[in-house]
C-alpha cells in the first residue's frame, strides 16, 4: 500500500529514526531520501550512524553518499536535490520517507524557503577574519545585529557565525528573517518527531560512541585525514570527526575523545529538540513505546483527505 504522500521522520540524534523509516517504508512502498546533513558524504559512514548497506532491508535510499569530503555541504543544493527525489519517488506511484535530524534540511524540503545566495569575496573576508581574530570576536558582531540568531548558534561554530554574517551584508536583513516560520508544508505529507526521555536518550549517546570506536571509528578517520578531511569545511566539523583527529595527532587520548564526543553530541541533542519542538506541525512519538510503528502507521494514514 502506497500513502501518496511524503512521510517525515525527524528528532534528535540516537532516537531510532532510521529503524522507524524502514518499517514506515515497508508498510507504505516506500523509498527513503536521507535528511542527515553528515551522511550526505562518502566515507562517513561509522562516525555518522549510517546504515549499512545489508541494514537497509532492500529498501531504496537516496541522498547518501552523493559528496566528497572536501566539498562543502550546501543546504540550498540539497534542497534542490531532494525535491527532485522526491517528486521522482511520487511519481512512480511509491511513498518518499524524509529520514534525518538536520533540522534545516527538513525544513529545506517541506517549507517555502529561498536561500540568499553566497559571495566569495564576502565568504572569504569573514573566512580570513574567522582565521585572524577567532570566532568569539564574529561571534559579538553577530549578536549585536541579530541576537536571535546567535541565540541559535554555538558561540564556537565559526562556520555558521561566518553564514549568517555573509547573510545580513549580502541581504542587509537579519538571519533570522531567511528561516522558516512553518506554515503549510509544500507537500501533502505527515510530519513525525521522534524522541525519548533524556536519561535514556543519553545513555544511548553514550553507548553509541563507545560502539562507534568499537568498530573502527578512529580507522575511518584516519582513512579519510588521507585524502582530504581537514581540507572539508563542513566533513572536517562533524560531530567526533575533529576529536578523533586529536587523537591521530597525538594531543588526546582516545578515552577523552571519547568523552568529549558524548558531551558534544549530547549538547547537540538539545539543539535538535529545541529546533523541532518549535515545529507544532510535527506530531510527537515516543521511540521508546512498544507500539511505537503501529502508532506512526496509525498517524500516517489520519493524514490523509
Amino acid at each position: 500500500m502506497t500513502l501518496g504522500r511524503l512521510v517525515v521522520v525527524g528528532g534528535p540524534t540516537g532516537t531510532g529514526k532510521s529503524d522507524l523509516g524502514l518499517d514506515l517504508a515497508e508498510r507504505f512502498d516506500g523509498e527513503i531520501v536521507n535528511a542527515d546533513s553528515m551522511q550526505l558524504y562518502r566515507g562517513m559512514d561509522i562516525g555518522t550512524a549510517k546504515l549499512p548497506l545489508e541494514d537497509r532491508r532492500g529498501v531504496p535510499h537516496h541522498l547518501l553518499d552523493v559528496l566528497d569530503i572536501s566539498q562543502r555541504a550546501s543546504v540550498a543544493a540539497y534542497q534542490d536535490r531532494a525535491r527532485t527525489v522526491i517528486e521522482e519517488i511520487l511519481g512512480r506511484g511509491r511513498t518518499p520517507v524524509l529520514v534525518g535530524g538536520s533540522g534545516l534540511y527538513v525544513s529545506a524540503v517541506i517549507d517555502r524557503i529561498e536561500f540568499p545566495g553566497t559571495d566569495p569575496s564576502v565568504r572569504a573576508d569573514l573566512e580570513a577574519e574567522l582565521a585572524g581574530v577567532g570566532a568569539a570576536a564574529l561571534f559579538g558582531r553577530l549578536a549585536r545585529l541579530d541576537p536571535a540568531a546567535a541565540a541559535s548558534i554555538e558561540p564556537a561554530n565559526g562556520r555558521r557565525i561566518v553564514r549568517a554574517l555573509e547573510v545580513i551584508a549580502l541581504t542587509g536583513r537579519p538571519f533570522t528573517a531567511t528561516l522558516p516560520v512553518p506554515g503549510p508544508p509544500l507537500y501533502d505529507a505527515v510530519l513525525l518527531c521522534l524522541d525519548r526521555d533524556t536519561p535514556t536518550l543519553d545513555e544511548r549517546l553514550a553507548v553509541r560512541v563507545h560502539e562507534m570506536v568499537a568498530a573502527g571509528f578512529l580507522d575511518e578517520v584516519r582513512v579519510l585525514e588521507r585524502v582530504g578531511l581537514r581540507d572539508g569545511v563542513t566533513a572536517s566539523r562533524a560531530l567526533g570527526y575533529p576529536q578523533m583527529l586529536s587523537v591521530l595527532d597525538g594531543v588526546a587520548e582516545l578515552d577523552d575523545a571519547v568523552t568529549e564526543t558524548v558531551r558534544l553530541t549530547r549538547r547537540f541533542v538539545r539543539r535538535q529538540r529545541s529546533w523541532f519542538g518549535r515545529d507544532v506541525r510535527m506530531q510527537r512519538l515516543d521511540a521508546g513505546a512498544h507500539d511505537l510503528t503501529a502508532r506512526a502507521v496509525e498517524l500516517a494514514l489520519a493524514a490523509g483527505p
